[in-house]
């Protein structure tokens, strides 16, 4: 019906509304995947994002999409369901050919945008699995639910993820890998660290395993220069556990780091990339440090090994300290191999999760979802 309506800005190209990304300049995990995704794609579409205030303050013409933000909802957990609902409302008095929505946890908002609209739906990950969102696993489950019920278009970002939903319906969902641009700009400045091995994680979680890094290097007796990357502040008594944890290491705590370029500069210059987290999708900070060819040591989860193999990554077992003190000791002693694994990981990124392959699937999906 829309398909050919001119867009405010003067444009014939069919419109996408983007809801679930809360906010462009992205820091990290989903935001990071659909700015890819505009990136790539903005010469063929007109997109619209649907921002929060309490993720970003840029709005309007953003040099290719376009980005609506909403004021925050006075009560502050309740401003997630705020931003899904008003979004939703404001997308109903548009004329947008599809809307992408990013996450399961608004699925609530799918039967209401499909009074209008085709709807193409990305699960990032199952939130009822992580520490800080148990308690809502009902809910959840139930969002999960309907995600595959009414979306006309599922898809996931990790081969596991896709076959847990194929367990729960007869419906196609369909696999679309995180992707990462191969030539993603750096910032050079030095660091007023050097020679140092490094976790990050946007939100420092307990399934983020940071206190299973922070153990290995203490049973390491560990003297070397330690950077802990992100958000600590996300459950206060973790926070206090990982800066106990942190007592007798030299231990740097940066918080989150919002600009890519710099994040990057942070990974290029590690000597060595701890990702210890136990629970994932699909890791962008995997693609990162494959990116910056810096050797990684990386947790032995499913979701992991779907992305590099055991001749791409040094694995250990989850949550298994004395296991990872070994590995991290091997790394630091081999080098070489170290760098060999990270260059065949380097390169399986290039074959398969550069940005533009990954768009090109997206794109495909999108055509199909409005036929």
């Amino acid at each position: 019906m829309f398909s050919m309506m001119r867009s405010e800005t003067g444009s014939t190209k069919k419109r996408i509304a983007v809801i679930g990304l809360k906010g462009l300049p992205s820091f990290g995990g989903a935001p990071r995947v659909g700015e890819g995704i505009i990136e790539q794609l903005k010469d063929r579409y007109d997109f619209t994002v649907y921002a929060t205030a309490s993720h970003t303050e840029k709005e309007g013409d953003l040099g290719g999409y376009r980005q609506i933000v909403f004021r925050r909802f006075p009560i502050t957990k309740l401003n997630v369901f705020y931003y899904y609902f008003v979004s939703a409302l404001h997308a109903l008095f548009k004329g947008y050919d599809l809307v992408h929505l990013h996450h399961v946890d608004g699925s609530f908002i799918i039967p209401l945008l499909k009074i209008r609209f085709r709807v193409i739906g990305t699960s990032h990950g199952r939130p009822q699995l992580v520490d800080k969102w148990k308690s809502m696993g009902t809910y959840f489950v139930m969002m999960e639910k309907t995600f595959l019920a009414f979306a006309n278009t599922t898809t996931a970002v990790a081969l596991p993820l896709k076959r847990t939903y194929e367990g729960m319906t007869s419906r196609e969902v369909i696999h679309i890998p995180n992707g990462i641009h191969l030539d993603n700009e750096v910032d050079g400045s030095p660091l007023p660290y050097a020679d140092y091995v490094m976790f990050s994680a946007g939100r420092i979680l307990p399934s983020k395993g940071c206190h299973t890094f922070l153990k290995a290097l203490h049973i390491l007796n560990y003297s070397g220069k330690i950077l802990v990357v992100g958000d600590l502040s996300q459950i206060p008594s973790y926070e206090q556990e990982i800066r106990q944890l942190a007592k007798g290491l030299d231990v740097s705590f940066v918080p989150l780091i919002r600009e890519k370029s710099i994040l990057l500069n942070h990974i290029k210059q590690a000597k060595l990339f701890v990702y210890p987290s136990y629970i994932e999708a699909m890791s962008i900070m995997m693609l990162e440090g494959a990116c910056m060819r810096t050797p990684m040591i990386c947790a032995d989860i499913e979701e992991n090994k779907a992305v590099f193999s055991d001749n791409e990554t040094l694995y250990f077992k989850p949550e298994d300290a004395d296991q990872l003190a070994r590995r991290i000791e091997f790394a630091l002693n081999n080098p070489g191999e170290m760098q060999q694994l990270v260059d065949r990981a380097y390169s399986k990124l290039k074959n398969e999760y550069s940005w533009n392959s990954v768009a090109r699937m997206y794109a495909e999906q999108f055509e199909r979802t409005m036929r």
